[in-house]
């Protein structure tokens, strides 16, 4: 069900980090926040690819798709490039009955293809579940050697996105930050451009780009779900706002206008 609708969408798309600005910004620090560990930063070694197809030829890469409803969760960059993200897109996609749509690397593979470059008629799948769905809530990956705390909401669908962002403050702890002004974000993790697979359905929808310290399990030192680690208290806690935003969405006559 769609909530409010597509805004503006000036033309830049996601990629590496840039600046930061307002109250909201990601360099504003709490006593609470202490940096965690160095190993719970995106390893380096991404490298960049030209396109989708190319990504789909990988040896290991995989899609995984599923239609369930008109409410679609994604994760375009998951396995060894954004570590977690598609454990949380597949298990927010189960526990409201959305449909679900991720492309996989397998360890070891981090190559990076932006996001706006997933363009359609190259994947069946992504291209099917793109079809079927008119809201999108697509889940990403950041890292920052210099704040591990900012989860940022941005996508094209803005009510949505301050619906969102309302839930993961009620449940995520306070050391994290939730993001909802796109002024404070990085501009190039906004998630506005028109290309952005986001932003394909009628509904438009919400990236939500979190943090190294949000997937990391700081007790096992791995990733969470990865090799049998155990997935961290912080991520289910993340999962549980972002499955709770979904059930609570409201219908058409209550949407803002």
């Amino acid at each position: 069900m769609a909530l409010g609708h597509p805004a503006g969408t000036p033309p830049h798309g996601r990629g590496g980090p840039g600046c930061l600005r307002g109250h909201q910004g990601l360099h504003r620090r709490t006593s609470s926040m202490t940096p965690t560990a160095p190993e719970a930063t995106e390893p380096v070694g991404v490298t960049p690819i030209t396109s989708l197809a190319d990504l789909l030829a990988v040896d290991g890469v995989s899609e995984e798709m599923e239609i369930r409803s008109a409410v679609g969760v994604l994760a375009i960059h998951g396995g060894g490039l954004e570590r977690a993200t598609d454990v949380v897109a597949r298990e927010v996609a189960a526990r409201t009955g959305s449909s679900f749509y991720t492309l996989v690397q397998p360890d070891g593979s981090r190559r990076h293809l932006p996001s706006i470059r997933f363009i359609p008629g190259v994947s069946e799948k992504l291209d099917s579940f793109l079809r079927e769905v008119d809201t999108v809530m697509s889940i990403h990956g950041y890292g920052r050697h210099d704040d591990f705390w900012a989860v940022l909401v941005g996508g094209a669908n803005r009510p949505l996105a301050h619906h969102v962002a309302g839930h993961l403050r009620e449940t995520l702890p306070e050391e994290y930050r939730v993001v909802d002004d796109v002024d404070a974000m990085p501009r190039t993790l906004r998630g506005l451009h028109p290309d952005n697979p986001v932003n394909h359905p009628a509904g438009g929808g919400v990236q939500v780009e979190l943090p190294p310290s949000i997937r990391w399990n700081r007790d096992h030192r791995d990733w969470s779900d990865h090799d049998g680690t155990p997935r961290s208290e912080h991520l289910e806690l993340l999962i549980d706002g972002l499955s709770a935003a979904i059930q609570d969405l409201p219908t058409a006559d209550e949407t803002p206008s």
